[in-house]
């Protein structure tokens, strides 16, 4: 291999310093095409926009020379990120009212802040004289200190590039594709090197701030070494540890701002998102107003996202949810194509569809009424429109879909765990593990009178006994159950109306809706399922809140994961029950003309249509994703829009049109909406639902990824220009995963290849239809289906019925005559039974009705093996890290241990310097 060292430290390390940071020393950088997918596109840094050496964002001329120190206080004054004197930085607000009560408490508080080094200004708000808004900010000293207790890295070392040894005919044929490559245009969805500042701590290895080292650290400015984000966490962690009163667990600013002597703790965003010069010929004003231009901006949707740049300004958590959020969307291309291909495939097959054709051509056949007493005969043929429509989402490439939908999910799992590694290693979160939490104050104040050692801090702590923690749990999973039981309860609601209304609109005065009555039921239902679903939800969010409390976590990671879980099983429950019912047990309980099965013995259920169930599975699965998907949109982004506006619109009327712009950045800040109380709970639901509808039942519904695909390339842009430009600045926070979020997505895989099971075996017709092609059709005995071997399926489904049969309360009020011209003696219903004159049971089962079922229960247990081997396999083969990965930090260790050598050998010649230098000094101080 040949390497090149770039970046060689100005002072020698010592071996004791190496041998700190052998665990966790950064790697090199590969300099392959084949990264480029794995590592992010953009890279960001606080430190470019003022550090010395870096060129101004989006602008050709570089900049050399670090910028005057009075031009950067003139600006950061100016827009209301320093104190009055213009030099200390703001790291973080507090905002409190003069008349708000535990005023004692406060100053307290602030005393012991006051104590542990941090600065702070008071300054009265100029909307509202009430308001205080109290400015922190961390010096220097401050910052090293709690840098090396919270072990910060921070970068210190240029990183080492290398290339492979390329064969002479690798060479040339690369000379040769990139000569190609300089005609082609550039690729559209990635920004320019220019357009993004280049992060330090990108090109430089990192490790564990320490104060006693601090001369091997890359500082060429103290202002800005440690990046905003970064100040604002070290600030929020002394808070978090400073007492308000008296009292070993009297402490913490969470605390402080449940009982209301706070109102509001934020850290500040960089200025203002837009600007009057272009971003192009004057570069960005700061780091918001560049995440706006390349990110929250409509006109970049098309573009990367810039990740370095996210994780920067809002740290490591909120990044790694726009990673999964758009791994997840690029993911969602394959799926849409595939399903868009499978509906194209069934429209341009729809004129060669034999079952379709005998459904159109049969205007002999003559259909059951499908309610009582109101509807009337039918012609099969009216049937015509839906069949067409069924077989755009049921024919021959639906299996093929499902399959590929299953095996798209766990490569879309695998995947990301490879993706989440190489972000866990760019962004210095391999080694990182979450510091002991806090006891949630709840529980500290219901146990504090039975403590016991905890043993990883040796310190007592409140205890819960085993039967209180237990019994909580029982009472807390009844309480599901129970609501699980209401979610039941409302689809036989829905079930009840579907039942009585298909009969009023059979009556109904409008001839379209009476001529289409289940169609009408239908719509009319999923909208009503939609508005419930949506009420409930509200309900859900109080009784999981609730139920979380029961239980009393420990700490706040156990109450957020225990709270997701059940908001999670609630909605998911609430979407769906609704779906299941049409998928599994709509028209499968109805019984038959002459003996249907009668709810509460007065309503007869409902059955399919005469093309099938499939075709209401389809409505409801669009209806209630379209809806829904639109609904939190509005709700996500046009909420705060509005509560933001109307804000403004105060403040104009009581101050000026222009008072706005006069304010200081924490004034325009606290203006803001706060972040959701949850976090990102909102947004992660949102998304696992979706993907939730896009496989469980993606089989009935080829295009619902299409219409996910469509959703997430404005989900993303809507959630970008919410943070950036609505939202107040979220507290910067590490994490290495998605958290509890990815075993929900694996449980849903597994959930996705069952449902999909169940609906192209019981729910379509495509299990009938290959019986019948190789049992019963023209091909019978002959080993191959075919559109001619499906001649006559249609008359072969249909079973016949004598009208004198008919239940008194089933009697249509017209015997047809009207219709058909003469009255009806036999009409024709879907399903497998003998005719009415059968020498043997009339009305029972035939010898078909057990092959179609026999053939469908071994469908479901070959396709569910088939598919969850494949699963497995594919998740056995794929590693979790990639290889390039695992050879970059092989490459680090091997580094590390030259560099150790070096060292050894740098502190031996010294070492042996310095025993000269004693030794010739002694022996000149000889007589």
């Amino acid at each position: 291999m040949e390497v090149s060292l770039a970046g060689a430290p100005d002072s020698p390390m010592t071996l004791g310093f190496l041998l700190m940071f052998y665990p966790v020393l950064k790697d090199v950088k590969l300099l392959m095409e084949s990264l480029e997918g794995l590592s992010t596109p953009s890279k960001d840094g606080d430190s470019t926009l003022l550090d010395p050496g870096t060129s101004s964002i989006l602008d050709d001329n570089t900049r050399t020379d670090p910028e005057p120190e009075g031009e950067l206080i003139g600006r950061s004054r100016s827009s209301g990120l320093c104190f009055s004197d213009g030099k200390c930085h703001i790291d973080y607000i507090l905002v409190y009212r003069k008349s708000g009560p535990q005023s004692e408490k406060r100053e307290i508080f602030e005393r012991n802040i006051r104590a542990e080094g941090l600065q702070m200004e008071k300054e009265l708000s100029v909307c509202n004289s009430d308001v205080i808004f109290l400015k922190l900010h961390a010096p220097w000293e401050v910052l090293c200190r709690y840098a090396e207790l919270m072990n910060i890295r921070m970068p210190f070392r240029r990183k080492i590039y290398y290339m492979h040894r390329r064969y002479k005919f690798m060479s040339r044929m690369e000379k040769r594709i990139n000569r190609f490559r300089g005609w082609l245009p550039r690729k559209p969805m990635k920004f320019d090197n220019n357009t993004l500042p280049d992060l330090e701590e990108n090109e430089s290895f990192t490790a564990p701030f320490s104060r006693s080292r601090i001369h091997h650290f890359t500082i060429h400015n103290k202002d800005t070494f440690f990046n905003n984000a970064t100040r604002s966490r070290i600030v929020h962690h002394i808070l978090q540890r400073v007492k308000y009163e008296e009292g070993k667990d009297k402490m913490g600013l969470n605390r402080l701002l449940s009982n209301s002597s706070y109102e509001a703790a934020f850290p500040l965003h960089e200025g203002s998102y837009r600007s009057k010069n272009s971003i192009r010929t004057h570069g960005a004003e700061n780091h918001r107003h560049l995440l706006y231009e390349c990110w929250a901006w409509w006109g970049v949707w098309y573009k990367y996202q810039p990740l370095d740049l996210i994780r920067r300004y809002f740290g490591e958590k909120i990044g790694l949810y726009f990673a999964w959020l758009g791994w997840y969307t690029g993911m969602l291309f394959p799926a849409a194509l595939v399903g868009l291909m499978v509906f194209l495939y069934g429209w341009f097959t729809l004129d060669h569809c034999q079952v379709s054709k005998e459904i159109c051509q049969a205007t002999d056949i003559i259909m059951c009424p499908i309610c009582d007493e109101y509807c009337p005969y039918l012609r099969l043929s009216d049937s015509c429109i839906y069949a067409k429509v069924t077989h755009l989402f049921d024919n021959g490439a639906t299996v093929f879909f499902a399959v590929f939908m299953a095996v798209w999910a766990t490569v879309f799992l695998e995947f990301w765990k490879r993706r989440r590694a190489v972000l866990a290693y760019d962004w210095d979160l391999i080694d990182w593990e979450e510091e002991e939490e806090e006891i949630r104050p709840q529980f500290e104040a219901k146990y504090s009178k039975k403590e016991r050692m905890n043993p990883i801090s040796g310190k007592p702590e409140p205890y819960q006994a085993f039967t209180d923690k237990y019994s909580r749990l029982i009472v807390s999973a009844s309480g599901i159950f129970f609501m699980i039981l209401v979610v039941i309860a409302a689809v036989f609601g829905i079930v009840i109306y579907r039942v009585i209304t298909v009969s009023t609109f059979a009556a109904f005065g409008w001839a379209l809706i009476r001529n289409n009555s289940q169609v009408a039921t239908t719509g009319t239902a999923v909208c009503i399922n939609f508005c419930i679903i949506m009420l409930l939800n509200v309900l859900y969010e109080k009784v999981a809140l609730l139920l979380t409390n029961l239980e009393q976590p420990r700490t706040e990671s156990e109450w957020e994961n225990s709270f997701t879980l059940k908001m999670f099983l609630f909605q998911f429950v609430n979407l769906n029950s609704s779906t299941f019912y049409i998928a599994f047990f709509l028209g499968r309980f109805t019984g038959r003309p002459g003996a249907y099965i009668r709810l509460i013995n007065r309503w007869k259920l409902e059955e399919c249509h005469p093309s099938g169930c499939l075709i209401d599975l389809c409505m409801q699965m669009g209806i209630i994703m379209v809806l829904k998907q639109t609904w939190n949109n509005f709700m996500e982004l046009g909420y705060p829009l509005i509560q933001n506006w109307w804000t403004r619109r105060r403040l104009r009327q009581e101050h000026g049109p222009n008072a706005k712009a006069s304010f200081p950045q924490w004034e325009r800040d606290y203006n803001l909406q706060p972040m959701n109380a949850y976090g990102l709970f909102d947004e992660y639901l949102e998304m696992i639902l979706q993907f939730g509808f896009t496989t469980i039942f993606v089989a009935a519904f080829p295009l619902a990824p299409l219409l996910a695909l469509l959703n997430n390339i404005i989900e993303i842009r809507l959630d970008a220009y919410k943070f950036v430009t609505q939202w107040r600045r979220p507290l910067p926070s590490q994490a290495k995963d998605i958290g509890i979020w990815y075993g929900i997505l694996e449980g849903i895989g597994i959930l996705s290849v069952i449902t999909n099971a169940f609906v192209i075996a019981v729910t379509s017709d495509f299990i009938p239809r290959l019986v019948y092609a190789y049992k019963y059709g023209p091909c019978a005995g002959q080993g191959r289906a075919g559109e001619r071997c499906m001649m006559g399926y249609v008359n072969a489904s249909l079973s016949m019925f004598r009208v004198s049969d008919f239940e008194n309360t089933s009697v249509p009020r017209t015997d047809g005559s009207d219709m058909f011209g003469e009255a009806v003696k036999y009409c024709r219903y879907r399903d497998y039974r003998e005719r009415p004159d059968s020498p043997g049971e009339p009305y029972s089962y035939t010898l078909q009705f057990w092959h179609v079922l026999a053939a469908r229960l071994a469908f479901i247990i070959v396709f569910e093996h088939m598919v969850f081997t494949i699963k497995n396999l594919i998740a056995y083969l794929i590693p979790d890290l990639p290889k390039d990965l695992r050879d970059r930090m092989r490459r680090e260790k091997y580094l590390i241990q030259e560099m150790m050598y070096e060292a050894e050998l740098e502190r031996l010649q010294k070492e042996k310097n310095e025993k000269k230098k004693n030794y010739r000094a002694h022996h000149n101080a000889l007589p």
